[in-house]
């Protein structure tokens, strides 16, 4: 796993935002996001966390990339943290909806093994109202 900050400029762009719509959004000046894109420099640790609440991801999904070796091309993914809140409900990363086309109303299968972990799988719409 390498620290890789290319993403800052994908995401930027995939959520239809400039550079200065960006830089007000988190607080920061344009010549900063322009700097951490091309990397000049780095982001603070405030301004990683506030990119990565801003395009709906983690700071370990900001600023890591996986490679090869960690299974990267073999459909298997790394989303990054998502924290259960005080209802027990978590928010899936953007990527995760997106690449496996979670929408809202869709039924969610939970499993869970006590030595192995939890798992999920997509069932589809809820069609009974």
């Amino acid at each position: 796993m390498d620290i890789n900050l290319n993403k800052i400029k994908s995401l930027r762009k995939r959520s239809g935002m400039t550079q200065e719509q960006l830089a007000e959004r988190i607080g920061v000046s344009r010549q900063a996001i322009a700097k951490w894109e091309c990397g000049d420099s780095v982001p603070d640790l405030h301004s990683c966390v506030a990119l990565a609440r801003t395009f709906g991801t983690t700071v370990d999904a900001l600023i890591c990339s996986y490679d090869d070796e960690d299974g990267a091309g073999d459909g298997k993914h790394v989303f990054g943290i998502a924290r259960v809140n005080d209802k027990g409900q978590i928010t899936l990363p953007v990527q995760c909806r997106k690449t496996f086309g979670i929408e809202p109303g869709d039924l969610i299968l939970v499993l869970g093994d006590e030595n192995k972990g939890i798992a999920m799988v997509k069932m589809g719409k809820d069609d009974v109202e």
